[in-house]
């Protein structure tokens, strides 16, 4: 395996860093090498915020940010417009969108017809976040969407991982929101390898 470099897009208080640090412990967990780091701005709820990892299966020495990631999250779709979020994405590329909308609603149709339909997903992450965590928070849902369309991290090392960030009813919440995003993506690659 070379390198495998995701970049994840988000504002303060969706928690953008932690999914970093979450799907960098999910790889540890299989045996990889893995590093997580966030970059922004000020500091405060709303602003945009970006995270970055990297997975490879010998030491990463590389520090910078991402700049052509193999795959994208974005945990908040009004950042679509406002910021260059698809910056280095090739159309191998994996991406994966918080919202109850397609591409075409949320204005990507002509731009993602150059992609591969099976590695393009959006989640409605916000809405299982508050379904099973009881919080907007879309991050640890997407993961779960990540591990389904990429294969690049088991489900099962999701779930380890959350299970070392967090504990009792919050890891079980988190985790069920991840394994209902993982076999909703996986419903909608099987739509799509179907069309």
């Amino acid at each position: 395996m070379t390198v495998f470099q995701v970049r994840i897009h988000g504002r303060g208080g969706q928690g953008v860093v932690t999914a970093a640090e979450l799907l960098s412990i999910a790889a540890f967990i299989e045996g990889r090498h893995a590093q997580a780091f966030p970059t922004f701005g000020s500091e405060r709820t709303g602003a945009p915020v970006v995270s970055f990892c990297r997975i490879d299966d010998r030491p990463i020495r590389v520090r910078e940010p991402v700049a052509h990631p193999d795959a994208l999250i974005v945990q908040d779709a009004t950042l679509l417009h406002q910021a260059d979020v698809f910056a280095g994405l090739t159309a191998d590329g994996y991406l994966l969108i918080n919202s109850t909308h397609g591409f075409a609603d949320l204005g990507l149709g002509e731009f993602t017809a150059t992609f591969r339909r099976e590695r393009l997903v959006t989640v409605p992450a916000t809405e299982l976040a508050l379904k099973h965590v009881g919080r907007p928070v879309p991050n640890v849902v997407l993961l779960g969407g990540f591990s389904a369309i990429s294969g690049l991290v088991s489900l099962d090392s999701v779930r380890h991982a959350i299970g070392d960030k967090f504990s009792g009813r919050v890891a079980a919440a988190n985790a069920a929101a991840a394994e209902e995003a993982f076999a909703y993506v996986q419903a909608r690659m099987r739509e799509a390898a179907n069309a």
